[in-house]
């Protein structure tokens, strides 16, 4: 099975498939998983964690999506990096939500279906600032990774 562990290391608990031998002891044909939680432990490190709350803002999200054409060796991390590079204040996610790499694309290359969501805490985004938000990412990743779009 798999730890489940904290940052620092500690074990909060394990998880896993059972195993077919067991399943075929208790004449169980079906997948099983099954998840073991340390509550004391889990409570020690929850009363530690320090617990933050902030407001949800008022004013809309905004998300546009860009198909881009990157050489294979490209990981989405470096795109994402400098994204949020490109604008710290009002971009808040970037999520990729495709990977494609075969026919129709040149080789060595691959297209990247990417979401990035913006939003301002004090007032609505109007379609210039997203604009202008979404070029600058662009030019960012063309400059910097040989980006295009598809």
């Amino acid at each position: 099975g798999l730890s489940i562990t904290t940052g620092s290391g500690r074990q909060l608990g394990t998880m896993g498939i059972v195993s077919k031998k067991l399943r075929k002891m208790l004449d169980i044909d079906m997948e099983v998983y099954y998840a073991e939680l340390s509550w004391t432990q889990l409570m020690k490190e929850i009363k530690k964690a320090k617990v933050t709350f902030s407001e949800i803002s008022k004013f809309p999200a905004v998300k546009r999506d860009l198909a881009l054409l990157l050489d294979k060796s490209v990981q989405f991390s470096e795109v994402e990096k400098i994204a949020k590079d490109s604008d710290r204040k009002l971009l808040k996610e970037v999520s990729l939500f495709d990977v494609y790499e075969g026919k129709n694309l040149p080789a060595g290359k691959k297209s990247y279906a990417v979401s990035f969501f913006m939003q301002d805490e004090s007032k609505t985004l109007n379609d210039k600032q997203i604009d202008a938000i979404m070029k600058k990412i662009q030019t960012n990743l063309e400059q910097k990774l040989g980006a295009q779009l598809r």
